[in-house]
């Protein structure tokens, strides 16, 4: 008879959602009980949270349900506090309620890597991260709601702040919002006949000497060129040293008002992961992974213990290079989930698992409506055909045909009508209509 074994899953993220969804389909009800633990009842899918922000693609849609699309699946809404696999248990803390222990046969750790923060004045206060799709919509709205604020000021210091953006980092993720806010922020002056293009001050802030590293030199310096043509101010080997009260001090010197920050600096080891497991993790906090997604080392595994994802240190086979690692992007954290749970699979039916190689298909970016940058190798495609190959990419890559459909449906919409320009900034307060009762304010 076969026994029955508790699979938990940590995070349900890209690696977390596609390695469930997987076991569901390769393992039969009799064999597995499957548990995922995340404290969002939804995965994110992050490459689409730029055009969540510039109103190319409705918020939900950039979110897929657990519940709805996990069917065998456990779906446990709480944060993992501690994992403590020498007794295959771990901490559940639940929004509501007392922490609870669950204990497991095998755990799979897809916690995810965190926004990557420094000490510097006024961040905490002031600045947003792009890792979610509430702050996506809480980015758009920001600024959606400073066009019509500022559209009744006369010209000067409080209409330029409001209409100051900063961005704080060069990655993919930056250069995608810091290009697809721009668009949006450009087109919006045809709404608004009291602002100018003069009026807009957008700012890209990269410590390093370059942007996107992913690509190689001259891509980088063509979106460069290329985000600097639209009115972008593009500040590299430049760091941020101060944001207390919105006032934006740059290290060259320079400094200006700006209403709204976002931060996408980079990742950090998930602090479960980091400090709350007695797993084995690197020295910067990422779970020590062998190359087939098992925890351990080449010469050890940690029995009944598998990670995948961007915290998780991931040998890169495909490189051959030793030492080399995956990189933390959604491409490998899609094909790690999947791949992860074919190898469980083989284990728990006493197979051998495979190594994890996987060659990279290129790097797509998009810099705003029309524009983006394609690498693969030594081919490079820039403009509008690189801007179709990112829509195309990512439609096909979005998981069920139910959000395929509804990105797909929106792009049109948006093609034909042109993006949705309302914000929705009073749903943070929901009540105040409610309690003021028309009182002006």
């Amino acid at each position: 008879m076969t026994q029955m074994r508790r699979i938990v899953i940590v995070g349900g993220g890209y690696a977390g959602f596609y390695a469930a969804w997987n076991l569901e389909k390769k393992l039969r009800p009799d064999e597995a009980e499957i548990i995922v633990i995340d404290p969002r009842p939804y995965m994110t899918y992050q490459p689409f949270l730029p055009e969540v922000m510039a109103g190319s693609v409705e918020a939900r849609h950039a979110a897929v349900s657990l519940r709805k699309h996990l069917r065998r699946t456990t779906v446990v809404a709480g944060e993992v506090t501690r994992v403590e696999h020498a007794r295959h248990a771990l901490q559940v803390r639940p929004a509501d309620g007392d922490p609870v222990e669950i204990s497991y046969d095998v755990v799979v750790i897809t916690a995810g890597a965190v926004t990557r923060t420094f000490p510097i004045p006024g961040i905490a206060e002031h600045a947003i991260g792009m890792k979610h799709v509430e702050e996506a919509v809480a980015i758009r709205d920001t600024l959606l709601t400073s066009f019509d604020r500022a559209s009744v000021l006369p010209p000067g210091p409080e209409r330029r702040r409001l209409l100051t953006v900063t961005f704080v980092g060069g990655g993919f993720s930056g250069v995608e919002g810091f290009g697809e806010l721009l668009s949006l922020a450009t087109s919006l002056l045809r709404s608004y006949p009291e602002l100018s293009p003069a009026d807009l001050s957008f700012h890209l802030v990269e410590a390093a000497g370059r942007i996107l590293p992913e690509v190689t030199d001259e891509p980088g310096r063509w979106v460069v060129q290329a985000l600097e043509a639209r009115g972008g101010h593009v500040h590299l080997n430049t760091q941020l040293v101060s944001a207390v009260g919105g006032h934006v001090v740059l290290s060259t010197g320079e400094a200006f008002d700006s209403e709204l920050i976002v931060w996408a600096a980079g990742n950090a080891a998930n602090p479960v992961v980091a400090q709350h497991t007695d797993l084995p993790v690197d020295e910067r906090g990422f779970l020590r992974v062998r190359a087939d997604l098992r925890i351990g080392t080449p010469d050890a595994v940690v029995p009944d213990a598998w990670a995948a994802g961007d915290d998780a240190a991931v040998p890169d086979v495909a490189v051959g290079t030793p030492g080399a690692r995956t990189v933390p992007n959604a491409q490998h954290a899609v094909r790690q989930g999947r791949h992860l749970a074919a190898n469980l699979t083989a284990v728990l039916r006493g197979g051998t698992p495979k190594q994890y190689v996987h060659q990279s298909l290129g790097v797509v970016a998009t810099l705003g409506l029309g524009q983006g940058v394609f690498q693969y190798r030594g081919l490079v495609v820039k403009g509008f055909p690189a801007w179709v190959m990112h829509r195309g990419y990512h439609v096909l890559a979005v998981p069920t045909w139910e959000r395929k459909i509804r990105v797909l449906a929106g792009w049109l919409a948006a093609g034909v009508f042109g993006r949705d320009i309302v914000s929705l900034a009073g749903v943070q307060h929901p009540r105040d209509a409610f309690v003021r009762g028309g009182a002006p304010r």
